[in-house]
C-alpha cells in the first residue's frame, strides 16, 4: 500500500488539489483530502492533475509500428502517452484469414505479457461502405455479406472484439449483426464508413449500435439532395442521444475542424463524446497545401490516412479548439469510452476502481503513467 500525496485529482466535474490517492493491491483503496498517511511510502506528485487512465478505443499503431506489426512495441509506445487500456483496430483491408492471423499474432503477446494495457479488439469492418476509407482499393469485402466469409472473423475474437464497426446501407447486414450479437453478447456496433438513411442506421441501434466511428469522416453523402441541406450519417448521429460520437482531434483542424467540434459538443453534449487517436502507419506524400503538418498520415492517392496522434496530444488539442477544462478532456478520453464500453472499475478515481492513473501538467503534457498500482 502506499500513497500519492499533493495531487489535484480529477474527477468527472470537478478538481480536489491538495489531495491524496491510496493504493493497495492495484486498486484505489481511497482519495481526497485529510487521508491520514502515517507508516506509507509516498509519491509526491507535486501538484499535477491526476487522473484516470486514458483508454483510447480506436488505434492502428503506435511509435510507427502497426499492432499487427509489433504489438508490444505499439503498446508500451502507447502506455508512455497514458493510455493505460488501448483497443487495437483491425482494418478491412484484411480478408478473413488476414484477420485470423493478426488476432493470434496480438493475442500472442497479450498472453506473454508484453501487451499490459490490452483493453480488447476494436474491428473497423470487414462490412463497410468500399466508397470510403483510406486504401479503400484493398478491400476484400465488397461481395456479399456471407456468413461462409466472416463467421471465422466472429470466432476469432468471440472473447475479446468489443466494438464491430460496419455500414448499416450493406444489403444483409442485418445477417451479420444477429450472428456477432449471438457470439457476443455485449458487443457494440457502430456506424462506420457509411452513407445509411436514418432509417438504415436507427434499424440496427436496438442491437446494441450505439457509436460513431471518427464521426463526420467518411460519412454520408449530400448529393442526392440538391434543394436542401438535406440528412446523412452525422444529422443521425447528432440526433439521437443514444449514440457515442467518436472525433479525431488534430491540431490544425483537417479531421473535424474546429467550429464543428464546438458544434459538435454543444449538439451531442459532453457525455456522449469520445476522443480517439485513430494512428495509423501511412507513408503518402503530403499534399500541397498540407505543408507543415505533422499529426496527420496521407495514402498514395493523396488522403487522409488516420492520424500521428497520441491521444494525450488529442486531449490537449480539444481544450485548444473548444475551451474545454481538463476535466472535461479526462472526461472524453476516459471516463465516456468506459461508460460506453461498460467498463465499471475504468474511467475514473473511485475506491475500489483499477489504479490505472496518469499525471499531467495545465496542458496535459503527460508526467507519471501507473498501471495496475505500478509506476511504469
Amino acid at each position: 500500500m502506499y500513497a500519492i500525496i499533493n495531487a489535484t485529482i480529477v474527477r468527472p466535474d470537478h478538481l480536489i488539489p491538495n489531495a491524496t490517492i491510496v493504493i493497495e493491491d492495484g486498486k484505489i483503496k481511497d482519495f481526497g483530502k485529510k487521508i491520514d498517511t502515517t507508516g506509507m511510502k509516498t509519491v509526491d506528485a507535486g501538484g499535477a492533475f491526476v487522473g484516470p487512465g486514458l483508454i483510447d478505443i480506436h488505434t492502428h499503431a503506435g511509435g510507427g509500428k502497426f499492432f499487427t506489426e509489433d504489438a508490444e512495441h505499439a503498446a508500451k509506445f502507447v502506455l508512455s502517452h497514458g493510455v493505460t487500456s488501448v483497443m487495437p483496430a483491425l482494418y478491412f483491408s484484411m480478408n478473413a484469414d488476414q484477420y485470423v492471423e493478426a488476432v493470434e499474432k496480438i493475442d500472442a503477446v497479450v498472453k506473454a505479457g508484453k501487451f499490459p494495457n490490452f483493453g480488447g479488439y476494436y474491428m473497423e469492418g470487414p462490412y463497410l461502405n468500399p466508397k470510403f476509407g483510406c486504401e479503400r482499393e484493398k478491400n476484400p469485402w465488397k461481395g456479399p455479406v456471407d456468413p461462409a466469409n466472416y463467421m471465422k472473423v466472429i470466432e476469432a475474437v468471440k472473447d475479446t472484439a468489443r466494438v464491430f464497426c460496419l455500414a448499416p446501407e450493406r444489403e444483409n447486414i442485418e445477417l451479420f449483426v444477429k450472428d456477432a450479437k449471438a457470439a457476443i453478447p455485449n458487443v457494440v456496433f457502430s456506424v462506420a464508413h457509411s452513407e445509411a438513411e436514418p432509417e438504415d442506421i436507427e434499424a440496427l441501434m436496438p442491437y446494441g449500435l450505439k457509436l460513431a466511428t471518427h464521426h463526420t469522416n467518411a460519412t454520408g453523402t449530400l448529393e442526392k439532395y440538391p434543394e436542401c441541406r438535406g440528412v446523412c450519417v452525422d444529422e443521425t448521429v447528432n440526433y439521437n442521444r443514444e449514440i457515442y460520437a467518436e472525433l479525431i482531434c488534430d491540431s490544425v483542424g483537417i479531421h473535424v475542424a474546429p467550429y464543428n467540434l464546438r458544434l459538435i459538443r454543444k449538439i451531442k453534449g459532453d457525455d456522449r463524446i469520445i476522443l480517439i487517436s485513430d494512428t495509423y502507419v501511412c507513408d503518402g506524400p503530403v499534399p500541397e497545401g498540407y505543408d507543415g503538418v505533422t499529426d496527420i498520415n496521407f495514402d498514395h492517392a493523396g488522403e487522409i490516412a488516420g492520424s500521428n496522434l497520441t491521444l494525450d496530444v488529442a486531449c490537449r488539442n480539444f481544450m485548444v479548439h473548444t475551451g474545454c477544462s481538463i476535466c472535461d478532456a479526462f472526461r472524453f478520453a476516459s471516463y465516456n469510452p468506459a461508460k460506453m464500453l461498460g467498463l465499471r472499475d475504468l474511467g475514473e478515481i473511485k475506491v475500489g476502481n483499477r489504479a490505472n492513473l496518469v499525471m499531467v501538467d495545465a496542458w496535459f503534457g503527460v508526467q507519471k503513467v501507473i498501471l495496475g498500482g505500478e509506476e511504469v
